[in-house]
């Protein structure tokens, strides 16, 4: 038997509850990529198409495409930049708001079931591991590499 390692649970773990999630959301019609949409613009309505693709880390054309759906939809709007002609800015609808509420709904609910049996001590402590875990990494990307250039049959050498 193969033992896990941190990585491939973590991200089984995350998968899984994307899954579950997908499976809620699917009831109100959307996709992921819609929620996150969604989500997203709901704090930061006023942004325009290349700020929001650069917060989602997806491409402009495939934010695009999302975009015509959801405006189709009547969940977006695109409004002209007030000085810029260039860009649209990007607003909810009215009929956004209430999926929004029910997406999170979905989402808390996706949270209880996945720590259904914790109890709130563990429940902090994993939380609070995992932030630590976060902030090791965050202070680990901003570090160069070029220091593990070295690397020979699995070795790592420090410079």
């Amino acid at each position: 038997m193969t033992q896990s390692t941190l990585g491939f649970v973590l991200h089984d773990v995350a998968r899984l509850m994307r899954k579950r999630f997908e499976q809620w959301a699917r009831a109100a019609g959307l996709t992921r990529s819609q929620w996150q949409v969604l989500a997203k613009l709901s704090t930061h309505e006023g942004i325009h198409q290349k700020g929001l693709a650069d917060l989602l880390e997806i491409e402009s054309v495939t934010l695009v495409r999302l975009l015509d759906k959801m405006q189709e939809r009547g969940l977006i709007e695109r409004r002209n930049h007030p000085t810029d002609r260039r860009f649209s800015l990007l607003f909810l609808t009215p009929q956004a708001h209430p999926l929004l509420q029910f997406m999170r709904t979905i989402g808390e609910q996706t949270r209880v079931e996945t720590m259904a049996d914790f109890s709130s001590q563990e429940h902090d402590q994993l939380l609070q591991y995992l932030d630590r875990m976060r902030e090791h990494l965050l202070t680990a990307c901003c570090q160069p590499v070029d220091e593990f250039a070295d690397l020979e049959a699995g070795e790592v050498t420090h410079g």
